[in-house]
């Protein structure tokens, strides 16, 4: 803001993407703690704890989704398995399919696992088989059959010295499996739903399970009988027995008996002693309505599907139904790091915090999630009961409102100094979904809400507000109005507060005024969009409104009369989203289209369109620095963009002061004839018509061919390749094909063929070149032709009346032009009267024949073609002065004559001389030919 001068933006790109890593399915971590693996569709995602970034990927290269997958022990393996019924083994570090086998099942593989010496892999099939695979010597090493229905779970015995396998099925019942006689030794009956997970003691003698009947039982293997059944009064889906030796006093564990704690569908983890069956501890979660409490719901996106034991660093982590995974550290199981797996749609986004180093996010979940931008990690607000719509941010950055279909709207606050967020207030009185949410400007002291409702209310804020108190303050509103006669999409508060401006989709936009006490006082409407109205937006700077609509336009208003200003056309869908940036000069709107574009408001153009969405943009924000801007998808992805406008201006301005330093060498280089130096310059610019003056100079100069030719084959092949691509270009023009066919004759004469045909595209020159080298032949002999006729008729022209003496007749041959030409005419002139009549059906006949041949000459012609075209046009008049005495007596001397004289023609040709000195003559004699004949 320090810059007077105002500068347009031009453009912005990707700074940092926050994208979808699991969507459901199984999650595992690696040994070493320090890696997640989680399934995201075809892929394998590995997510870095440390950082929260997806460090590796791999993908099956059919695109069939991948229905299981297991890591070995030490880590070293991931085999993985599709819908294709391919089980393929990674190097996952680099990415790389080592091998890959046919499953044998003929269904696709549902559960598999690695025994701890990481050599035996379990796959459990939908067809109610189980296969071990030995992966080091790679064959099936048993097939065991008994299982009825989706094997959904197989494990292993911790100590692989007993060789026993544990897996479940459709039938309830726990099978264990003795991998010595390939038999079921016995099936452990206790279950009613599914068994969900085994967890093993650290002797190996006792086992926990857990199943969605809402029981955990505990076995002795030993007796292979159930000691304990715990009812849990909730579908557990992950159990982990606590170690022995260490003190969990904070979570309730008072004695050294048997502990477990289990996670499922009530979204909390909670401790059970395994001897008496009761809870000794339960998690608490924030802002847990009463709503949510009456009764548990089966669709709960808080519920957790899985609970893993990370025994290194005490460690627990948690995967919830709606893809968050949740790392608590032990024994007081505070929350440690949050990732988000899969966003959903992204429905609205706004920059947070101090220096915008956070954004908060809106997805179609009644969460809003926080992340930090540095790390990608992520904090999970709880407190709206259904889909959260629509966000935005006070001025100064720490404090937000968030509406939802809950009908409730809250006001959340984030520290300054950690950066939690927590709700401060909040307030329901709406009878509907509210769709649109947004803040005074001047300072914290009101929010308005729209909703479908179809009215809009004024909430005013307490000024207490940042006490950090336990209870949350209850908003109510201050006023309301029905607005519009359908939902309320959007509503925007002016700078100054005093001004409020609405858009529905009855297809109308209204201005409303904030300065009355208690009340909203309608102002004026603006109507012109064809479909509902999106998003509003005010003019930072100007007495505008800025509306995006349905029917794929943009328009701008004037709050003085409500006419359209303005309207900005582009999108091919609707634009769901305005703002303004460059100080109120310049727009950005985001559409259905998946497009960003950034428009100039003075020239109503579009500047530049930003592509990197698949989906709808729902959620578009701008920095307050106005030099980033975050827009959210329904594609689940999250893209931070950067101005480089600076950048790419600084960027363009060196190259051009790098650009006239090198053409000011050059011309140096040039000056002082050091032409192998001027010519790789010149390719290094990548400028052909540089090159071409560059190669004209060095055709200038004496020794020409042999200069063009050290020079040329001096240069590096990348230089080369360069040249014979200029070439080209040169070679479809006349004027420089014989500049272009020289560099090619130093080209093809030097290089062999197998050289050529390395270099980059070189077929693709060589079939370019061929067409017009043609066509330049035929013009240069359609020239040949015409200054042949002309040499024989300047032959003829000479010998008329002359002695038949052929000494004389070589001798004339030898004169120059001119000067003879004069004196034959007027010795002649009136002698020759008889015999111009004798001939004069020749002549007539020879005048028609001359001018025709220029006609069919191509348009593409050069100068000296041109001359040679007025030349033998001239010659036709010649030919009615002076060709007419042509005497029977002397044609066959003049016939020799013209033969020597086009063997001279052909020798001058080869030397490079033309014929444009003899045509020149020729208009200057037709005067006096003309007299004399008269």
């Amino acid at each position: 803001m320090a810059n007077t001068n105002l500068q347009f933006k031009t453009n912005y790109v990707v700074s940092s993407k926050i994208e979808p890593f699991y969507k459901g399915g199984k999650v595992q971590i690696s040994k070493d703690e320090k890696y997640i693996f989680c399934t995201c569709g075809s892929r394998v995602n590995v997510l870095e704890i440390s950082t929260g970034k997806v460090v590796h990927s791999v993908e099956h290269d059919d695109q069939e989704d991948i229905t299981s997958f297991a890591l070995s022990c030490d880590d070293e393996l991931l085999v993985t398995a599709s819908r294709a019924l391919l089980l393929k083994q990674w190097d996952w570090r680099q990415a790389q399919c080592t091998r890959s086998w046919r499953a044998i099942h003929t269904v696709p593989v549902a559960s598999m696992t690695f025994d701890s010496t990481s050599t035996l892999l379990a796959t459990g099939g939908c067809d109610g088989t189980i296969k071990l695979w030995d992966v080091v010597k790679q064959y099936c090493t048993h097939n065991l059959k008994g299982s009825s229905g989706v094997v959904h779970l197989v494990q292993f015995h911790p100590d692989i010295s007993r060789l026993q396998l544990f897996s479940s099925s459709l039938d309830c019942g726990i099978r264990l499996w003795d991998l010595r006689s390939s038999q079921c030794v016995c099936v452990l009956q206790s279950h009613y739903s599914a068994v969900t997970s085994l967890s093993f003691s650290s002797d190996g003698g006792t086992m926990v399970s857990s199943g969605r009947d809402k029981i955990c039982t505990v076995w002795d293997l030993k007796s292979r009988k159930a000691k304990r059944t715990v009812p849990v009064y909730e579908a557990v889906e992950g159990v982990v027995l606590l170690p022995e030796n260490k003190d969990f006093s904070q979570i309730g564990v008072k004695s050294k008996d048997l502990h477990f704690i289990t996670a499922g569908s009530k979204g909390v983890l909670r401790v059970w002693e395994a001897n008496t069956a009761r809870c000794v501890y339960t998690q608490t979660l924030t802002a847990v309505s009463e709503d949510e409490e009456e009764g548990e719901k089966d669709d709960d996106p808080r519920s957790l599907t899985y609970l893993l034991h990370l025994p290194a660093s005490s460690r627990l982590a948690t995967v919830t139904a709606e893809h968050n995974i949740l790392l608590y550290q032990l024994p007081g199981l505070t929350t440690q790091q949050q990732f988000v797996g899969y966003s959903d749609e992204v429905l609205d986004v706004k920059f947070l915090g101090k220096d915008d180093s956070h954004i908060v996010v809106a997805t179609n979940s009644c969460q809003l999630k926080v992340f930090e931008l540095l790390t990608n990690s992520c904090q999970i607000l709880y407190g709206h009961t259904d889909t959260v719509l629509s966000l935005d941010v006070f001025k100064k950055g720490f404090l937000f409102a968030s509406c939802a279909k809950d009908r409730s709207v809250r006001v959340w606050q984030m520290d300054s100094d950690g950066g939690q967020v927590h709700c401060v207030a909040q307030g329901s009185s709406h009878a509907n979904a509210v769709g649109s949410i947004t803040c005074s400007r001047l300072k914290a002291s009101f929010i308005v809400s729209g909703s479908q409702d179809c009215t809009v209310k004024v909430w005013d804020l307490p000024a207490d507000l940042s006490t950090t108190g336990v209870d949350v303050h209850q908003l109510t509103p201050r006023a309301t109005e029905k607005a519009h006669d359908k939902d309320v999409n959007s509503v925007a508060v002016s700078p100054n507060d005093k001004l409020l401006a609405s858009g529905s989709q009855d297809r109308t936009a209204k201005l409303w005024s904030l300065a009355g006490e208690g009340s909203v006082g309608l102002l004026g409407v603006f109507r012109g969009h064809r479909r509902g109205v999106w998003a509003v937006c005010f003019s930072p700077v100007d007495q505008v409104l800025a509306t995006s609509s349905a029917d794929g336009t943009t328009k701008l208003w004037s709050l003085q009369d409500f006419s359209c200003l303005k309207t900005f056309e582009g999108h091919d869908a609707s634009v769901l989203k305005v703002v303004f940036v460059s100080r109120g000069t310049q727009l950005l709107t985001s559409g259905s289209d998946g497009l960003v574009k950034l428009w100039t408001i003075k020239t109503n153009e579009c500047v530049k369109t930003l592509d990197a969405h698949q989906d709808k943009v729902w959620g578009l924000h701008g920095s307050r620095k106005d030099d980033k801007m975050v827009t959210g998808s329904a594609d689940s992805n999250i893209t931070v963009w950067v101005d480089v406008t600076e950048a790419e201006l600084a960027e363009e301005q060196a190259k051009q002061e790098d650009q006239i330093l090198k053409q000011q060498v050059l011309s140096n280089l040039l000056h002082e004839k050091k032409y192998l130096k001027a010519l790789g310059l010149a390719i290094s610019l990548d400028q052909p018509h540089t090159v071409l003056t560059v190669i004209k100079a060095i055709r200038q100069v004496e020794d020409s061919h042999e200069l063009l030719e050290k020079t040329i084959l001096k240069l590096r092949l990348d230089q080369k390749e360069s040249l014979l691509r200029y070439c080209v270009v040169w070679n479809t023009n006349a004027r420089n094909c014989h500049d272009a066919q020289a560099v090619l004759q130093v080209l093809l004469t030097h290089l062999p063929p197998e050289e050529l045909l390395q270099y980059q595209g070189a077929r693709t020159h060589l079939e370019g070149l061929i067409p017009y080298t043609e066509r330049h032949m035929q013009r240069i002999g359609h020239l040949l032709q015409a200054s042949m006729f002309l040499n024989y008729m300047w032959q003829k022209m000479r010998v008329a009346g002359a002695p038949s003496s052929l000494g004389q007749d070589e001798e004339m041959d030898t004169t120059p032009l001119s000067q003879p030409f004069f004196m034959i005419d007027k010795e002649k002139a009136k002698g020759s009267g008889d015999e111009e009549n004798q001939d004069g059906n020749d002549s007539d006949s020879g005048q028609d024949d001359d001018p025709n041949w220029p006609v069919e000459e191509e348009e593409e012609e050069d100068d000296e073609v041109s001359v040679t075209k007025k030349a033998s046009t001239n010659d036709g008049r010649v030919e009615n002065g002076e060709g007419t005495k042509t005497n029977g007596n002397h044609h066959s001397e003049s016939e020799e004559s013209s033969e020597e004289e086009d063997l001279e023609e052909e020798e001058k040709e080869e030397k490079g001389e033309t014929t444009v000195k003899v045509m020149k003559s020729l208009p200057v004699s037709s005067t006096p030919q003309c007299q004399t004949t008269s």
